[in-house]
């Protein structure tokens, strides 16, 4: 039997990420992300329900994430499911909590300005965040497409019949 575990959130930041180091030099980072759900019932009443999700995010990716976001941030995560199970101390009985490791991150909205849409560029394991350079209006995001960016024509060399849509 084949086995899928992904995970695709869009959400803000619940609380400032926690990070940590370990003895060998891995960065972990703890946060959390509310996801809202808007609805509306057989009634026709509007609704809106949030899930709030904890996410774990390990290496480079968690010292971009601790750097550079804060309560509130929106943020767009590709993960996977995990159980963690543990023993309560006190009462002895058996818990378990479903979280997210994160895989990939992409930062949402302008910078700093802490709502959604813009450009905002992705992150992959092996690059920083993409930075937009200084007048010609482009923005840059992860995986090169920067250069391929400045390497193209301004709109305005197109004649609108030229466009091929």
């Amino acid at each position: 039997m084949a086995n899928y575990n992904k995970v695709f959130l869009m959400g803000n930041l619940t609380r400032d990420p926690e990070k940590r180091v370990t003895p060998g030099g891995l960065t972990i980072v703890k946060l959390g992300l509310a996801v809202n759900r808007r609805y509306t019932t057989k009634e026709g009443e509007q609704r809106e329900e949030t899930t709030y999700v904890d996410i774990d995010a390990f290496g480079r990716q968690a010292e971009v994430i601790a750097q550079y976001c804060s309560k509130g941030r929106p943020l767009f995560v590709e993960g996977r499911l995990r159980l963690d199970t543990w023993q309560d101390k006190q009462s002895g009985e058996n818990r378990s909590k479903l979280g997210v490791v994160l895989d990939n991150f992409q930062f949402i909205g302008g910078r700093g300005d802490g709502e959604g849409g813009g450009d905002s560029g992705g992150y992959d394991q092996s690059s920083p965040p993409a930075r937009r350079s200084g007048g010609d209006g482009a923005g840059a995001s992860s995986g090169g497409s920067s250069q391929r960016s400045a390497n193209r024509p301004p709109a305005a060399e197109f004649p609108e019949d030229d466009v091929p849509f």
